[in-house]
């Protein structure tokens, strides 16, 4: 039986990378029913929302979803469309493998990391309020149980990926309480999971280790707001947004998506990368249980970037971003004998 997922193309270039990533997972022999979604700046006028409750519905009846970049005005205009289908659909992990791929130029070599981030709490509650006319303030949340679900969701991956080591991001050693829990439910879960290494690291010192000495860690699970910050140090280390996929993943659903933005001003040029959203989709294929397929299409990816000829513009090729999606697909092919 084919795999249904619901498909949420985006604004911006999402629509064009989605395009390329379709025709590359297809290449892989999977079956699956798209459920196509629209979502994004280009529907406001006609829905009055980015996020119109029909996605949100198919992704609860799918309960997989791949997913183009959202624009998110800054500083006005509607909250993150990101942030809202985490919150409406409970998705409390994210996770960022950070890979390096030969052909995508880096100073670092051989990184393999994985940022495991808590979705849901931290600062990015986003209760904040006005004291006064001339300060505001921002409540940091941290539970006991959303702690325990993330860390028991890294130690559960790492023992799954065949993963060495699990290290807790924090700052308790000045927000004693909140951080001092999140550190201490990392421990306790710790305990529970002997076959795996356990250690924690003070955030800004993790920071400085990352550019250091990389090659010492494995799987990072971070407090909401030192995971964003930590994870796009990680895809630093391995040559950017561009390769970077994502996901974010509950206990009914789990979304798969790019970390890099829309860039509006490229939409329609078929000049941009699409590997954030094939690698995406490489975590979706795994999640749905088809291993060897994502593992030959992650391959596939890293032999046509390797090879340097059909890639687009910031991989030092002149390839179109459909052209470049077919040159995996083939490689793919290639692959399967």
């Amino acid at each position: 039986m084919a795999h249904v997922v619901t498909c949420i193309p985006g604004d911006g270039i999402g629509p064009e990378i989605m395009a390329a990533a379709k025709v590359a997972v297809e290449a892989t022999g999977v079956a699956i029913e798209w459920r196509d979604m629209e979502a994004g700046t280009d529907v406001v006028e006609r829905y009055g929302t980015p996020l119109p409750d029909a996605v949100l519905a198919s992704l609860r009846e799918t309960k997989v979803g791949l997913k183009g970049p959202i624009t998110t005005p800054v500083g006005s205009g509607f909250r993150s469309v990101n942030v809202a289908l985490r919150k409406a659909l409970d998705l409390y992990a994210n996770l960022r493998p950070a890979v390096t791929i030969p052909g995508v130029r880096s100073r670092y070599e051989d990184i393999d990391l994985v940022v495991v981030r808590e979705n849901t709490e931290d600062l990015y509650a986003g209760i904040e309020h006005m004291v006064g006319k001339d300060a505001a303030e921002s409540i940091k949340i941290i539970t006991r149980a959303g702690s325990e679900r993330i860390c028991r969701f890294a130690f559960e991956y790492a023992r799954r990926e065949g993963r060495r080591k699990v290290t807790a991001v924090h700052k308790a050693n000045i927000m004693k309480l909140t951080d001092g829990l999140f550190l201490e439910t990392a421990r306790d879960v710790a305990a529970g999971y002997p076959d795996i290494e356990f250690e924690d690291r003070i955030v800004d010192n993790m920071c400085m280790q990352l550019v250091q000495k990389p090659e010492l860690y494995d799987v990072l699970v971070c407090p909401n707001l030192y995971g964003d910050i930590v994870s796009d140090l990680c895809a630093g280390l391995v040559g950017g947004l561009g390769v970077a996929p994502g996901a974010n993943i509950g206990v009914e659903v789990a979304l798969f998506e790019p970390v890099h933005g829309s860039a509006p001003k490229y939409a329609g040029q078929d000049k941009v990368n699409p590997t954030a959203l094939i690698l995406s989709a490489v975590l979706m294929l795994r999640h749905l249980g088809e291993r060897e397929a994502a593992d030959r299409l992650f391959q596939a990816t890293k032999d046509v970037i390797g090879a340097g000829k059909m890639v687009t513009y910031d991989l030092g090729g002149s390839a179109g971003t459909m052209a470049m999606g077919r040159a995996i697909a083939a490689r793919v092919r290639e692959l399967a004998g």
